[in-house]
């Protein structure tokens, strides 16, 4: 069961599902009892109660005869995927490559390096290289999609707090 609801206090609009005790406005966060809150609708199609409130919202800003010409709420709900520009033309129109951005989501989402973080990635060269020199792990980081001069940054890093000791241009894990 749906049924939208007002407050009394700022007018606001919404829906609530089912017959809870209580409903706390979204916009003031006012509380009161659900049998005493104003209901314009209940109906068990969640649909019907979206298309009432956006009805009476419409009204309300003096559009209920624009709104009463469009098609109903969820025919409308459907063809959003159709509106306005795709991902690719707003990224190209924005003078951004659609093709390197999706390539960059890979990689944060872990697609290139295994989902290690940049710390991990450099730690985990320092286990798998034997005797391994900056350049070494630059490298390594560098495949797999880490800065180089976060490479450098980091081990500075791990050295001044203990966790890398580095001698003779070579590193080692402690």
């Amino acid at each position: 069961m749906y049924a939208v609801v007002g407050c009394s206090d700022c007018q606001a609009l919404w829906i609530v599902e089912g017959r809870p005790e209580t409903t706390q406005c979204p916009r003031c966060g006012s509380s009161r009892q659900h049998a005493k809150r104003r209901k314009f609708v209940e109906t068990d199609d969640e649909d019907h109660a979206r298309e009432v409130r956006a009805s009476m919202l419409a009204n309300r800003q003096g559009h209920g005869e624009a709104f009463a010409e469009l098609e109903s709420f969820s025919q409308m709900e459907e063809q959003l995927d159709d509106a306005g520009v795709s991902d690719e033309e707003f990224l190209t129109g924005s003078g951004l490559d659609a093709d390197e951005v999706a390539a960059a989501g890979e990689r944060v989402e872990g697609g290139s390096n295994g989902g290690q973080s940049r710390k991990e990635t450099v730690l985990s060269a320092l286990r798998t290289l034997e005797e391994p020199t900056a350049e070494d792990v630059e490298a390594y980081a560098t495949d797999r999609g880490v800065p180089a001069d976060y490479v450098h940054d980091a081990l500075a890093k791990l050295v001044r707090r203990g966790e890398v000791s580095e001698n003779r241009g070579t590193y080692r894990l402690l």
